[in-house]
């Protein structure tokens, strides 16, 4: 079995190449022009012999039709192009420019008779006979060329299918059999067809590959140990989502490797990005669907500047909006190597945008005026901010500092230079806060929605809009939970988790992205908007899913260890406080929260006072000053309790 490997491998790469490569275009051309002149021969020889006449009144006129023939079939092959079309891949109107390419070569044959003898030595009649039978036999001879390589590369690639990784696609939709033609030359894959829930699409069959399908788990095994099945490969996110609690567990349960691959739009390289699922996938929502084409509208030829813009959210925004033409992006971050990797890739994925990089810091005000001065920057998107909980609650001042008094700058910043809209990026940690990074985020859309409302009351002299962004946990971000537990269990375990009662809502960061800039699009002003975050995760829950798709068993291969809440940890996150109701919008993802309004001139002197307790470093005062400003802050399991 071993020997064959190479010599099916080493005979399948060459009709790989024959029949889909561009380096075989030539031979596919000299295989067409050797073969249409072969008919014109054998043409010549049944109407010369059978007929026992000759075509021309003239010595050596088989030498004639070959070249003739020759330089005809050439000139029509060039004129035609079907020597560049993908031969496993040909569709009819393919066949049909093959039919073309025989009547160009006729025409072509004709037209050289006409110029290089006289007509008064053509035997017309005969002549005529000769290019109706020249004609079906290139048509056919061309047509016949063409199935043939078909099937035997089917033959080999169906004799080596024992090599390669047996896979069933889910679904039956148009993506599924987009990917199916996509995987037919893949080195590693080999489709044995397509797998479904339910009986829908029984006895189908999608590119001649069969469609199989399953309700009961007993059924699936069947399939999976029939077929040999070694993976199952979906190609749509909502899937994913409907076969998390059945097909996945399935999968798991037998051994049965879980993969999907990105949409063709989504994936920038235009490669096959084939992975395995991971439980990112498994926690996500139904994809959203946004209309990218009037984000484009509001986005294109701006420019447009992005705070912390090296972090988990900063870096995928700057990604979807290099996607917009946009005129001008200007990088901003603290973190130096982040934000040159975060350039690299966008260099490299989108050449031809525009992208200017700045180190800086949103607490240093000169940095900032710099940065507004040269750049002229028309929209903001403020992503930069401390998150970490318990690391907050240990450097409260750190926390306001950043957090809430650099977005401040920020704020001052747009303003002053007439920047037209900024967008924050918050969290449902401002909401009832119970540690000091959700205060201090709190504290930040205070500030930006009240400098808004007082522009747009005319009491500030301004043109900005704010716009802040309300959502919870992202799925694979610096700051999440399943980084960690990744690690943990990379290592053996234990993974260690607070509270068994725990839970919290996930979102993708791509999902989280597309509704920041599907909210900063929105015609409102000075609103905070709270994103739908689904259904929420018992993260014990989430520590036992990652252990399976792991390959491992919970409290067997890895244990899982409660070590009690963090400081300011709380067992559940809200995205609205108990004072709050929502406005929904024309996107059902996106509420605007209808929250409590503060007047600027009213919380300026407190805001002051905020920047000097935070910039000197006096915590009692800095956080007592925050739960005077934001009376429904009250610490939990936290030494600064007692300031309640």
């Amino acid at each position: 079995m071993g020997a064959k490997i190479p010599l099916t491998k080493g005979v399948q790469n060459f009709l790989q190449r024959i029949a889909s490569s561009y380096v075989s275009y030539w031979i596919i051309l000299i295989i067409d022009v050797l073969l249409c002149s072969i008919c014109s021969v054998l043409s010549y020889v049944l109407v010369r012999y059978y007929l026992k006449t000759d075509l021309f009144e003239l010595q050596n006129d088989l030498y004639l039709i070959i070249a003739f023939s020759f330089f005809a079939s050439a000139f029509a092959s060039l004129c035609s192009q079907t020597y560049k079309r993908t031969i496993r891949h040909l569709r009819a109107k393919d066949y049909l420019r093959v039919a073309f390419q025989g009547f160009l070569k006729i025409c072509f044959g004709t037209i050289f008779i006409l110029i290089f003898t006289s007509v008064y030595t053509v035997n017309w009649q005969y002549f005529l006979l000769f290019v109706i039978v020249d004609l079906l036999f290139t048509i056919v001879a061309i047509f016949g060329i063409r199935m043939v390589m078909v099937v035997v590369y089917e033959l080999l690639m169906n004799y080596s299918r024992n090599f390669y990784e047996n896979i069933l696609i889910y679904g039956c939709g148009d993506e599924s059999a987009s990917l199916e033609l996509r995987l037919r030359n893949n080195k590693n894959y080999f489709v044995s067809g397509f797998l479904m829930y339910g009986y829908g699409y029984k006895s189908y069959k999608i590119s001649g590959k069969s469609v199989y399908n399953f309700q009961a788990e007993e059924e699936f095994v069947n399939i999976i140990t029939k077929k040999r099945i070694k993976a199952i490969i979906f190609v749509q996110h909502n899937d994913v989502q409907e076969e998390k609690d059945r097909l996945i567990i399935y999968c798991e349960k037998h051994n049965i490797k879980t993969l999907i691959v990105p949409k063709i739009s989504d994936d920038v390289t235009g490669r096959i990005n084939i992975r395995k699922i991971k439980i990112e996938d498994l926690l996500g929502r139904d994809e959203i669907s946004i209309d990218t084409k009037h984000l484009e509208e509001d986005f294109k030829n701006k420019k447009i500047l992005i705070t912390g813009a090296a972090g988990s959210i900063g870096s995928e925004i700057c990604r979807q909006l290099a996607k917009l033409n946009v005129q001008h992006l200007v990088l901003f971050d603290i973190a130096e190597s982040p934000l040159h990797n975060i350039r690299l890739e966008l260099e490299k994925n989108f050449p031809k945008a525009s992208i200017s990089c700045v180190i800086g810091d949103i607490r240093v005000k000169d940095r900032l005026e710099m940065v507004f001065k040269k750049y002229k920057p028309e929209v903001i998107i403020h992503a930069a901010a401390y998150k970490h909980v318990p690391l907050m609650e240990e450097n409260p001042c750190e926390a306001v500092f950043v957090n809430s008094i650099g977005t401040k700058y920020v704020a001052d910043m747009a303003v002053k230079f007439g920047v037209k809209k900024m967008i924050m990026v918050s969290t449902d940690k401002a909401v009832n806060p119970t540690n000091v990074m959700g205060a201090s985020k709190r504290l930040a859309e205070i500030y930006v929605q009240s400098l808004g409302c007082a522009i747009e009351h005319k009491l500030i002299e301004g043109q900005t809009s704010f716009v802040t962004t309300r959502f919870g946990n992202v799925l694979g971000s610096n700051g999440s939970v399943i980084p960690y537990f990744r690690h943990q269990i990379e290592n053996g375990g234990p993974v260690t988790v607070t509270h068994p009662d725990i839970i919290r809502y996930f979102m993708t960061i791509p999902e989280a992205c597309r509704l920041v800039l599907e909210a900063a699009s929105m015609n409102e002003s000075n609103k905070i908007f709270a994103f739908e975050m689904g259904e929420a995760v018992k993260i014990v829950d989430l520590a036992k899913r990652m252990i399976v798709l792991a390959g491992l068993v919970p409290d067997e291969d890895i244990k899982i260890e409660f070590i009690g809440l963090r400081p300011g940890e709380k067992l559940f996150e809200e995205v609205l406080n108990n004072e709050e109701d929502i406005i929904p919008t024309k996107n059902k993802k996106i509420n605007i929260a209808n929250v409590r309004r503060y007047q600027f001139n009213e919380i300026i002197d407190n805001f002051e006072k905020m920047e000097i307790f935070s910039k000197t470093i006096q915590i009692e005062e800095t956080v007592k000053l925050m739960k005077l400003m934001v009376p429904e802050y009250k610490s939990q399991n936290s030494e600064f309790s007692k300031y309640d």
